[in-house]
């Protein structure tokens, strides 16, 4: 790359998208966007779904790089683009999107383009995923994945996949839409979040899912973590005509690219959900079967190395949902108390209890490995139940599910050294600090400027 070149960095979350400029030459951010997507949709599948309006996605991507200085933009050779795993978007070959001049700059636009389900959603019962085939492969299926999603749809409204011929992550649409890409390209880190993939031969189970009459035919071409998509089809909010474009990759193993600096650490990101992971050793090769009932799974990383992995669909996401049950109760006191305001005194009175008899169990979304559970109180007492009690053992009870699916004693005997914390929820409840801190008995670094976008342009830089 050119001296003075940049690399464009953009993750499309859960519920925001960030942009990010990095030197080519250092690494260093030199500016930065983001936008909340507000992409919230209704779902046919009513509360158990979980669906996202794409073209609010694309508004808040285009907004985010609008806002960037233009010279900078200029200036881009790379992008790389990471995003939300699992979820799956459906749209039509050599479609998918219009490009549209506004104002001076060109953007593009969703069209024959379905909703996102989410990782989140919820329509896949415990008894349809039973009914599935079992995957060749060392990750099993759960609701949310692309591939239990698409088996949903052929199960209960097979007329809405008649509609599309390609499906993908969200970034992997995105990659498609702006490479102009006939055919789709999904890089094993996010196919391995599909299910029905074999991350050791880096191949779909097409004979499987053939058996059972899966349209094969929308899963997308295989590449490579790190290697390039394509090109840009046209210039792009500034960004010029034939810009290398990398293949989509994972949100979750970009955050880590961009915050572990060594292979004795582990990082720990509580967003929206909540990650504990470190690297295997390299030359580990997982079992290709699934193992029920296992907390911690294997990601596939980068240059043919994993990551152990305790994912948690509980994080910040249960945090919010208290702030949120508190909020509708003060409204229905006929009190008017801002969210922003109700979360500082949440956190307030939770730092003036340091201890809490209180047992909060917080799996409100479930978790795959466990997906009948149920969150719960316990131990309840009538001289522990101040919204500082409770607020203390809930953002204890985030952790310590957190800890029994990936014990200290586990990350010690791996070699683990050191905890990087990263994450919103992480960044912006000093209590969740704290009980990381007692729970887990290593030295703690928290990174400010940790991400996926951040990392996501760091593996662009680096690509030869």
């Amino acid at each position: 790359m050119a001296d003075g070149s940049l690399v464009l960095g953009v993750d499309v979350g859960t519920s925001s998208v960030k942009a990010v400029l990095l030197a080519a030459s250092s690494g260093h951010v030199v500016s930065s966007q983001s936008r909340d997507s507000r992409a919230g949709a209704e779902s046919e599948c009513g509360l158990r779904g979980k669906e996202q309006d794409v073209s609010k996605i694309i508004g808040a991507l285009n907004g985010c790089l609008t806002a960037l200085p233009r010279e900078r933009l200029q200036k881009v050779s790379r992008i790389g683009i990471s995003g939300q795993m699992h979820g799956a978007v459906f749209w039509k070959r050599n479609a998918g999107c219009h490009w549209i001049n506004s104002g001076n700059v060109r953007t593009f636009e969703a069209k024959d383009v379905s909703g996102l389900i989410t990782w989140e959603d919820g329509r896949c019962s415990t008894e349809f995923l039973s009914s599935l085939p079992k995957p060749q492969s060392h990750l099993s299926v759960a609701t949310g994945f692309g591939c239990a999603t698409i088996f949903w749809y052929l199960r209960n409204r097979s007329d809405f996949l008649q509609n599309y011929d390609a499906a993908g992550t969200i970034q992997d649409y995105v990659v498609s839409m702006i490479c102009g890409l006939e055919v789709p390209k999904m890089s094993v880190q996010n196919a391995a979040s599909w299910g029905y993939f074999n991350t050791c031969s880096k191949t779909w189970n097409t004979d499987i899912l053939e058996a059972s009459g899966f349209p094969v035919s929308l899963l997308p071409e295989i590449a490579d973590s790190g290697c390039l998509a394509g090109k840009l089809s046209c210039d792009w909010c500034g960004i010029p005509q034939g810009t290398e474009v990398g293949v989509a990759l994972g949100d979750f193993q970009c955050s880590v690219y961009s915050s572990m600096t060594e292979d004795t650490d582990a990082v720990l990101n509580i967003s929206t959900s909540a990650q504990l992971t470190f690297s295997m050793p390299e030359g580990f090769q997982p079992q290709d079967h699934p193992s029920p009932g296992e907390a911690v799974v294997y990601f596939p990383y980068f240059n043919d190395r994993y990551l152990a992995v305790a994912a948690s669909l509980n994080g910040g996401n249960v945090f919010a949902s208290f702030v949120a049950m508190l909020s509708q109760w003060v409204s229905e006191l006929g009190l008017d108390i801002s969210d922003s305001s109700l979360y500082t005194q949440v956190i307030k009175a939770a730092l003036s209890h340091g201890e809490s008899g209180l047992t909060v169990c917080p799996i409100l979304f479930g978790e795959r490995h466990i997906p009948d559970a149920l969150a719960s109180v316990s131990n309840i007492t009538a001289s522990e139940l101040s919204l500082g009690h409770v607020t203390r053992a809930l953002c204890r009870g985030i952790i310590e599910n957190l800890h029994t699916m990936l014990s200290a004693h586990r990350l010690r005997e791996s070699g683990v050294t050191r905890l990087i914390g990263s994450g919103s929820a992480l960044a912006r409840n000093d209590v969740l600090r704290q009980e990381v801190e007692r729970i887990f008995p290593f030295p703690v670094v928290y990174g400010n400027d940790v991400d996926s976008a951040v990392g996501v342009a760091m593996v662009m830089i680096k690509r030869r």
